[in-house]
């Protein structure tokens, strides 16, 4: 199964994390991310989604921009939206909303703090933030507890969608513990760059899981390709939900 497509100009090391669809909601690029939205509903036109979870196969495809950018363009279709950073190994979007990241989801998990105090209100109408906090031991323990389903019913009734990024699930067993947790998944990878072993066992990883996921993100591809030309139609059997110029 598969969704859409982006497609971004190559971009230098600064420019690669961006919120551009807030920044500059009316180019394409942006465009190319309510596109994605859009068929991220299609997909899940008979499931009630309250909360959908992103990762990828490896680091460095591009899932923190994408997670960051599709929580704005929900948030700006209207939805109140509750982003989460559970990247509890390498957190890094706190640095996209220009956020510290003193007191977050690890202190929510461990009852240091009150979720109250860890949310932050960003710049985008309608999407509040929840940074990672200080990176715990056991990351895996943390996700898995019961203390995130509390997190988790506790901020379904307070949101309406919560946006969770994950660390990449070839790499640590994170985003498999959250599948079965959450209502949905976005898989993120990169055109010539993830293996198609590596896409294939991403993709198998999170069905073993038994989660639910929606389709992919294809990073880094031109426009005139598209999944089915470089993975084959029959290969990954995912929906093609966006292609990206996205270096990041």
């Amino acid at each position: 199964m598969a969704l859409n497509s982006l497609f971004k100009k190559k971009k230098n090391h600064r420019q690669r994390r961006q919120l551009i669809a807030h920044q500059q909601p009316k180019s394409p690029i942006s465009e190319q991310y309510r596109n994605i939205r859009t068929n991220i509903e299609f997909a899940a036109v008979d499931k009630n989604i309250h909360s959908l979870m992103i990762t990828s196969a490896k680091p460095s495809e591009g899932k923190t921009t994408t997670t960051a950018n599709m929580a704005v363009v929900f948030a700006q279709q209207g939805k109140k939206v509750l982003l989460i950073d559970a990247d509890m190994r390498k957190p890094a979007m706190h640095q996209m909303f220009q956020t510290d990241n003193i007191f977050g989801l690890t202190n929510v998990l461990t009852h240091s703090e009150r979720l109250e105090k860890c949310v932050q209100k960003t710049a985008v109408d309608n999407l509040h933030f929840l940074a990672c906090g200080p990176i715990p031991p056991n990351p895996a323990e943390l996700l898995g507890s019961k203390s995130m389903q509390e997190l988790l019913a506790q901020v379904y009734s307070m949101y309406d969608l919560v946006i969770i990024d994950l660390p990449p699930i070839l790499a640590v067993t994170d985003a498999q513990i959250m599948a079965n947790v959450c209502d949905a998944s976005i898989l993120v990878v990169r055109s010539e760059a993830t293996e198609k072993e590596a896409a294939v066992k991403a993709k198998g990883l999170l069905e073993s899981a038994k989660g639910k996921l929606l389709g992919v993100v294809l990073n880094d591809r031109e426009r005139e390709h598209g999944l089915y030309y470089y993975y084959g139609a029959n290969y990954l059997n995912m929906r093609l939900i966006s292609y990206s110029r996205e270096k990041r």
